[in-house]
């Protein structure tokens, strides 16, 4: 079986790892994370694509019901424990993590 291979790091890829790695615990919708990184859906979608196909990211549909929650149920995505170590590896390379907000 041939081993996947990562994902390839954009500028806009690392912002949507920060997104996760600041909150591992959360789950994001695509509208969450486009508002934290201005990333526009074209852009977007396809970085969630390749997290969620290289293991990066898990996701699933909100357990709300579209009339529950007047509006479409959303796809929520989270980072899995694979995609906390990359997303940490390739962070702290690039000197990322644990510089003040003001700095980055």
């Amino acid at each position: 079986m041939a081993k996947m291979r990562d994902p390839r790091l954009s500028h806009q890829s690392l912002q949507v790892l920060r997104v996760f790695f600041d909150e591992p615990k959360e789950s994001f919708a695509g509208a969450d994370i486009w508002r934290r990184t201005g990333i526009l859906a074209g852009t977007l979608y396809p970085i969630l694509a390749r997290f969620e196909a290289a293991g990066w990211l898990d996701s699933d549909w909100e357990q709300l019901s579209a009339s529950e929650a007047g509006r479409p149920r959303r796809r929520l995505y989270a980072l899995t424990p694979k995609g906390y170590n990359k997303a940490n590896e390739a962070l702290a390379q690039l000197g990322i993590i644990g510089r003040p907000a003001w700095a980055q």
